[in-house]
């Protein structure tokens, strides 16, 4: 069945979609995401067809910027302590959406939140574009967490995109990835001052 953008699909209303069609334009996992990211579980779906072809353009992005970063040779993740400030900026960025993220999944069961952050992670490291060492190990370290963050939405992409990056073993049987503290800690912080409601520095 057919629905117009921004029908709300229901049961009672006789208006539900078969997937199937879907699956087989698009792939199982595109509309895994699509209806994750939607709307949380416990909500009505408003269905829009460019919403599922937002998911898919999203998909062959990470796909993208995967196939580009292993072309260059995969490299270890794990990211000494030289680095510059655009380095340190970008690898606080991965850990703080690995903070959020975790959280969203583990505890708010947010997975549409969680599907964003991995979005705006991935805009981000196409701005990233650094070839020394340590740039390409952090965006081995930022891929494998988005990686490893998606997979239980989308599990037949990140399975591949896993071994992609030189992994041997399934997704399904890594880690979780673990926030780095000492990648959160910001040597400076811009501190507005005041006096009198007045702005003086």
């Amino acid at each position: 069945m057919v629905l117009k953008d921004g029908s709300k699909m229901s049961k009672s209303k006789g208006n539900t979609v078969d997937p199937q069609a879907l699956v087989e334009q698009y792939g199982a996992d595109t509309v895994r995401l699509f209806v994750m990211f939607a709307a949380p579980p416990e909500q009505s779906l408003e269905w829009s067809d460019t919403g599922v072809e937002g998911a898919s353009r999203f998909l062959k992005r990470l796909w993208k910027r995967v196939a580009d970063h292993v072309s260059g040779g995969v490299v270890k993740s794990g990211c000494g302590h030289d680095l510059n400030e655009t380095q340190r900026a970008m690898r606080r960025q991965v850990h703080e959406a690995i903070a959020k993220i975790s959280d969203d999944v583990g505890r708010r069961h947010t997975f549409n939140t969680a599907i964003a952050a991995c979005m705006e992670l991935i805009n981000a490291l196409y701005r990233f574009e650094d070839n020394t060492p340590q740039g390409r190990a952090i965006m081995q370290e930022a891929l494998e967490a988005i990686v490893l963050m998606l997979s239980p939405i989308v599990p037949h992409i990140t399975h591949v995109l896993w071994n992609e990056l030189g992994h041997a073993e399934a997704v399904v049987s890594a880690r979780w990835p673990q926030v780095d503290a000492t990648a959160l800690v910001k040597d400076s912080i811009e501190l507005v001052v005041q006096v009198n409601g007045k702005l003086r520095g």
